[in-house]
């Protein structure tokens, strides 16, 4: 497997790719995100052991939504099936994929359960959005950014070059690394999107209603744009590793194949 540099100019042509890639199928993959987030909703509300499923479903739903990417890239319709790809591989890969979930579960749980203890402020649904909370908040979000790293692209290492899952996850780090121009423009493309997103719904509400109608367009578009950016990660991956050698389902193409 190699692992492809690419110029720092190349993370905004990702984020232009995703957002183009969604318009050709708007309704489906803002659908299909949505129909994630409700499974993972729903799997949380497991008792004991609801949030460690919800969190162990993100590297394959991630899979997911990069397979129905590649099926609009061509102008077809992803269907809902597309989501579980990553368990439509054979054994072997959906094993490693679940080893892959937990692995993150397990991080991420990692990260929420010690970064409190450093802080004088009880972590509860009341105080989420306390002032005091904002130091936590950040601690988390600075502490989540290595795994964000390492996971960035082992679920589509995993499914599609068959690498186990501990190797994905130096794999995604190190291209995420190597490439850290191209992936740090992808970032601040994307802040300035959801800037002039969150313009855009401010002007609009003003015009129409006021606060009211911020609050009511402030879900929607959240998930417009969460889609969009899960649309974009697939290209993330096409261009930092070169294409694999085998197709690992019926009806979604691998990376760089024409539809």
């Amino acid at each position: 497997m190699k692992l492809n540099i690419v110029p720092a100019r190349t993370g905004i042509t990702w984020v232009k790719l995703g957002i183009q890639t969604f318009f050709k199928q708007p309704l489906a993959l803002t659908g299909l995100f949505f129909l994630y987030m409700a499974a993972a909703t729903l799997a949380s509300m497991i008792p004991f052991l609801g949030v460690v499923i919800a969190l162990a479903l993100v590297p394959a739903a991630t899979l997911g939504l990069m397979a129905a990417t590649q099926v609009a890239i061509g102008g077809r319709f992803p269907m809902p099936a597309v989501l579980i790809s990553a368990f439509r591989a054979g054994r072997q890969r959906a094993r490693a994929m679940l080893v892959l979930g937990f692995l993150y579960a397990a991080a991420c749980l990692v990260v929420v359960s010690i970064v409190p203890l450093f802080f004088d402020v009880p972590v509860t649904a009341e105080n989420a959005l306390a002032p005091e909370m904002q130091g936590v908040m950040l601690a988390i979000l600075v502490l989540y950014m290595p795994i964000s790293v390492l996971f960035w692209h082992a679920p589509a290492l995993v499914h599609w070059h068959g690498v186990p899952p501990v190797k994905s996850l130096f794999f995604s780090a190190v291209v995420c690394f190597r490439n850290a121009g191209a992936y740090t423009l992808f970032g601040l493309a994307w802040m300035v999107v959801l800037v002039i997103m969150g313009v855009v719904v401010s002007l609009a509400a003003g015009l129409i209603g006021g606060p009211k109608v911020a609050a009511a367009l402030l879900m929607p578009v959240a998930l417009l744009m969460a889609a969009m950016f899960s649309t974009s990660l697939y290209f993330t991956f096409r261009d930092s590793f070169e294409e694999p050698l085998v197709i690992t389902t019926d009806d979604t193409p691998t990376p760089g194949e024409t539809p």
